[in-house]
């Protein structure tokens, strides 16, 4: 009963094993005919070196390898990861197009982790893990990357499966190539990452870990260009001349310094994340799985981990929406309270579920139902202020009357899993159970307070050969404009005393971000050290606003004669009123 196939290509196995441990479970694994798994062999071990150099450098990359190997001509057997699902399942929870929607991932972690310290560690397995993956692609130039080959376990951790497109060997439509981005990054990673849709200073995190990650691998190109050329000879089709090893070392980009790399390797994730190409692709193949589903997948509630029925849940007698309440997290809006009341032992619980959940629910029993069996479902769209006080009144009157027609409904209805699963306490049920949640700010797990007048700035500064190298790498914390409206804020430098004005530099312009990422070097040539320590850098964060002048968001002075110019300088500097910053 637990072995059963895949809907790829070549159609795997998955296959169950007996374990002669009594106390053990299953053995599960994927047997794959078609496929050449020499070739997923050498990617994988490829990626379990690259972690272990990350490793013994002290980075955790917190990355998922699983076992592979080759049993004959083109077939063998590979490992299955406990608890993980791929993207296209967690998406298509939220509809056919999922892959377009930012929440599913977040969503799907948070109903996997209702505790709040559980949630956090997923989202940290999430950004390590991702970071690894983005950079471990990259070199190795792993194509057909759709969302069926990209999975998620439940603790956080991100990895990618099935190997069979390497050294950029990308799939072709006509003559435009499948695989568009540099890798595989989309806005929903992002919002697992920041907490939100807006930019978060865990953004700056993700970041410099792809980077640290993408230099610590740079550093021994030598030893991955050596071991794959040594499998030039064995017949793998897709590594069998010098050009192949020569995708590997442009990716690696040995002749760059570290800051060089770092700045390009960050134009590589907003490349990808600006990828419109990737969320396209992800939803052709949504596409192409449908017609491969078998009509018995039954359809499921996004935000409940399990399925419940009235078997074991006991028969539900009465249901009545008790209230609504504000929420702060995980965004702003209204709960409703439902009670609910089953027949074995007058059992009483309270449920909450929002507006969005109820739809959720219409939607799958439409799905499931013709529409007469099924009572209206109350109109989403309201005039005015969607989520002010007396729209949510309303919206209670007509759920209530929406809910109390399902549970009278015909029994088919009334008694399916759905209605039972929407109506099962979950975690957050628990939590809350019959109080009031207490209010707090929105974001209050993502923002912290700086206490500082216009955010801080992250900058690297070092001096080489008469050249003032100045990294500007991220800032944090910009106040809004005066209209609630985030600026589009990009970094500006002078050396001063500088009456010409003739060291002015720039940094590209981020667009609607309080927390913007530029890692973007910012070179001064042909100044003395002596002249140097004479002058001060006078940085200044402005948002650019078109035909209107420039807002200047918040400033640092740093006299460069109170750093050790002899090494790098990096940290972090108080952006604010024209003071003098310190590292």
């Amino acid at each position: 009963q637990d072995c059963s196939y895949f809907n790829s290509n070549a159609v795997p196995l998955k296959l169950s094993f007996q374990n002669v441990d009594p106390l053990g479970e299953n053995i599960r694994v994927i047997f794959k005919c078609g496929d050449d798994l020499r070739q997923d062999m050498l990617t994988l071990q490829m990626i379990r070196i690259m972690n272990k150099i990350w490793v013994q450098e002290g980075l955790d990359m917190r990355m998922v390898i699983f076992r592979c190997f080759s049993t004959g001509r083109g077939r063998g057997m590979v490992e299955m990861i406990p608890n993980a699902e791929t993207l296209r399942k967690i998406q298509v929870e939220h509809g056919v197009t999922g892959s377009f929607k930012d929440r599913p991932l977040a969503d799907w972690l948070q109903k996997h982790n209702p505790e709040e310290d559980e949630y956090e560690k997923a989202v940290e397995n999430f950004i390590y893990s991702c970071a690894g993956c983005c950079v471990a692609t990259y070199v190795l130039g792993i194509c057909d990357r759709h969302n069926d080959n990209i999975m998620l376990k439940t603790t956080g951790h991100m990895f990618h499966i099935d190997f069979g497109r390497f050294l950029g060997h990308a799939q072709m439509f006509g003559n435009i190539k499948r695989d568009r981005a540099p890798f595989v990054f989309t806005s929903d990673m992002a919002y697992v990452i920041n907490g939100g849709d807006k930019p978060s200073s865990r953004f700056h995190d993700f970041v410099d870990l792809c980077c640290q990650a993408y230099n610590l691998i740079r550093k021994h190109t030598h030893l991955f260009l050596n071991l794959l050329g040594l499998m030039l000879s064995c017949g793998i089709p897709e590594l069998s001349d010098l050009e192949d090893l020569k995708y590997v070392y442009d990716a690696l980009r040995p002749q760059d310094s570290d800051a060089d790399a770092t700045t390009y390797f960050t134009r590589l994730i907003e490349s990808s994340l600006g990828s419109v190409a990737t969320k396209l692709n992800f939803f052709i193949h949504n596409l192409a799985q449908m017609k491969f589903t078998g009509s018995d997948a039954r359809p499921t509630l996004s935000f409940a981990p399990r399925t419940h029925t009235l078997k074991t849940s006991g028969r539900i007698r009465d249901v009545f929406l008790c209230r609504h309440e504000r929420v702060f997290n995980p965004s702003k809006g209204y709960t409703y309270v439902v009670k609910v009341q089953r027949d074995n032992a007058g059992e009483v619980t309270f449920v909450q579920r929002t507006f969005e959940e109820f739809q959720e629910l219409h939607n799958k029993l439409r799905l499931l139902f013709p529409s007469s069996l099924l009572p209206s479902f109350p109109s989403r769209f309201v005039i005015g202020r969607s989520r002010g006080e007396a729209v949510a009144e309303r919206r209670k009157e007509e759920l209530n009357g929406y809910i109390w027609h399902l549970i009278h409904a015909t029994p088919e209805v009334a008694e399916c899993d759905l209605i039972y699963t929407f109506f099962h306490p979950l975690p957050r049920d628990e939590k809350a159970a019959g109080s009031n949640p207490t209010p707090k700010p929105a974001d209050a797990t993502w923002a912290r307070s700086l206490g500082k007048v216009g955010g801080e700035g992250k900058l690297s500064i070092s001096y080489k050969n008469n050249k003032l190298f100045i990294m500007v790498m991220h800032i944090r914390g910009l106040p809004p404009l005066q209209d609630g409206n985030d600026p589009d804020p990009y970094v500006k430098t002078y050396l001063l005393p500088d009456p010409q004005k003739t060291t002015k530099r720039k940094t590209k312009v981020a667009r609607k971000t309080c927390n913007p990422t530029y890692n973007e070097m910012l070179v001064y040539d042909g100044i003395p050290r002596g002249d140097l320590e004479q002058r001060e850098l006078r940085l200044s964060v402005l948002s650019e606003e078109g035909f209107w002048e420039n807002i200047l968001l918040g400033e640092v002075g740093i006299r460069l004669r109170d750093l050790d110019l002899a090494q790098e300088k990096m940290g972090w500097f108080a952006l604010g009123s024209r003071g003098h910053g310190t590292l």
